[in-house]
């Protein structure tokens, strides 16, 4: 397997071994030479938008406060100690999606978002920890890293940050641009600008087994078929007449047993739910589409790609797109794992698509899904 820059002088598979989920790993110059991909005034132009998650979090006196976006003014950069902090920035700028896709040697169904901080001297969220996996990509200027492997993640009352109220740093690192940090989740941190400086965070995905639980019944809801109704011909005189009978209890039970789901059934509902739009991503289709012929035509010389906001995974027979699912057949399925997986398709590949998959793109690209090259 062929090195990365990315991860120093390893492979993935030796990273996903030897650190994922397990300890820190800090990578001199993972990306030799970076430069910031969205100045300063693009990304408070960002911060500005009411669908663009954002936050400002500024220090004084020692405490804290935070402010959610959308983000009308800053402080002067010449203040210390304040923090912009824009979710998403792959959803709005090609060179942050392209850097967020360098990291898919984890799974798209876990990937993410970048977020990126800005910082001026002294600037930081305070020591927290997260529930997550994450890599810290210094972007500009320095920023020092203190972590800890601590138990203790007792966090501060009162504060409109989770800030650890026992913070005890075991290691201390300052990363200037091109340095990367990776932490698996839980792992204490506290980052700390060193002048002005910005921060790239990739992010995963790690929702709770009782957020899949409860959206997994609420999907599940809409297959459930129990016909009949509930009745009891046998029906004996009430001794009790406020106690529930123990007939009904067990006739109840029977039936509530018979609701059953498959390996199919869960299946479907990861796809769905992991490819799920983010609440704040809207798509906007081409204001004037090109008829079904003509974009046809095109898309076969010129092909299409995924727009930077949609989220295509698939698993076996099944195709997953923005939160839908769909089955198809092998030779459609070929193509269409080519657009998940590369998230984009030559126009030689659409050469021999069927009626199926033309009518399918033609409708992702109608509702601004995918975009013509």
């Amino acid at each position: 397997m062929k090195k990365l820059t990315l991860l120093g002088d390893i492979t993935p598979a030796q990273f996903l071994r030897d650190y994922w989920h397990k300890k820190p790993l800090l990578i001199r110059q993972a990306i030799p030479g970076f430069k910031p991909l969205l100045k300063f005034e693009a990304l408070a132009a960002l911060a500005k938008l009411n669908h663009v998650e954002s936050r400002l979090i500024t220090q004084a006196d020692g405490d804290w406060s935070m402010q959610h976006g959308p983000l009308t003014e800053m402080p002067p950069r010449t203040q210390r100690e304040w923090t912009m902090l824009v979710q998403g920035a792959n959803l709005a700028d090609k060179g942050a999606d392209a850097l967020l896709r360098q990291f898919r040697f984890i799974p798209d169904a876990r990937l993410d978002d970048l977020m990126i901080s800005y910082a001026t001297d002294g600037g930081g969220v305070g020591p927290h920890f997260d529930s997550y996996d994450v890599f810290l990509l210094q972007a500009h200027g320095k920023r020092r890293w203190r972590i800890g492997a601590q138990k203790d993640l007792s966090l501060v009352e009162g504060k409109p940050l989770k800030i650890l109220k026992n913070f005890k740093p075991q290691e201390e690192f300052l990363l200037e641009a091109g340095d990367m940090l990776y932490l698996p989740p839980h792992y204490a941190h506290d980052g700390v600008a060193e002048g002005e400086c910005m921060t790239y965070s990739i992010g995963f995905r790690s929702p709770s087994y009782q957020e899949l639980g409860e959206a997994f019944l609420q999907f599940m809801a809409d297959s459930i078929d129990l016909p009949g109704r509930y009745a009891d011909p046998d029906l004996e005189v009430a001794k009790h007449p406020a106690e529930i009978p123990r007939n009904m209890l067990a006739a109840i039970t029977e039936e509530m047993n018979k609701v059953r789901f498959t390996e199919e059934d869960v299946t479907i509902f990861v796809g769905e739910h992991m490819s799920e739009p983010k609440h704040n991503v809207f798509f906007t289709g081409p204001a004037k589409p090109l008829t079904m012929g003509r974009f046809a035509e095109t898309a076969g010389k010129r092909g299409v790609a995924l727009s930077l906001k949609s989220q295509m995974l698939y698993r076996g027979k099944h195709v997953f797109i923005n939160g839908e699912s769909f089955a198809v057949g092998r030779a459609d399925k070929a193509v269409l794992d080519v657009l998940a997986n590369e998230r984009a398709l030559p126009g030689t590949a659409l050469a021999g698509a069927s009626d199926d998959v033309m009518e399918a793109l033609y409708t992702w690209y109608q509702d601004g899904w995918i975009e013509l090259a």
